[in-house]
């Protein structure tokens, strides 16, 4: 099982979507909220999955298509 931190940052047309939800259902990640920042008009999450890892790099993928940016953390920086 492999475990990865990452960043997504929400667009404001976004913000209202179960993204995270949909990621932990289609992939079969765990999805650990770690620290949030959620409004009406914007949003982030730092969060850390579990899971197999190319399902992880699948859901990755997926979730950037919808328009989220995601960003690596290695250590407790933020790539990107």
């Amino acid at each position: 099982m492999a475990m990865r931190r990452v960043k997504f940052t929400f667009p404001e047309e976004l913000v209202g979507r179960p993204v995270i939800y949909e990621l932990g259902k289609r992939f079969e990640v765990v999805t650990n909220i770690r620290r949030a920042d959620v409004r009406h008009n914007v949003g982030w999450v730092v969060l850390e999955l579990e899971g197999n890892d190319l399902e992880i790099e699948r859901g990755l993928a997926w979730v950037a298509s919808t328009g989220v940016r995601v960003d690596p953390i290695v250590g407790d920086i933020v790539e990107g």
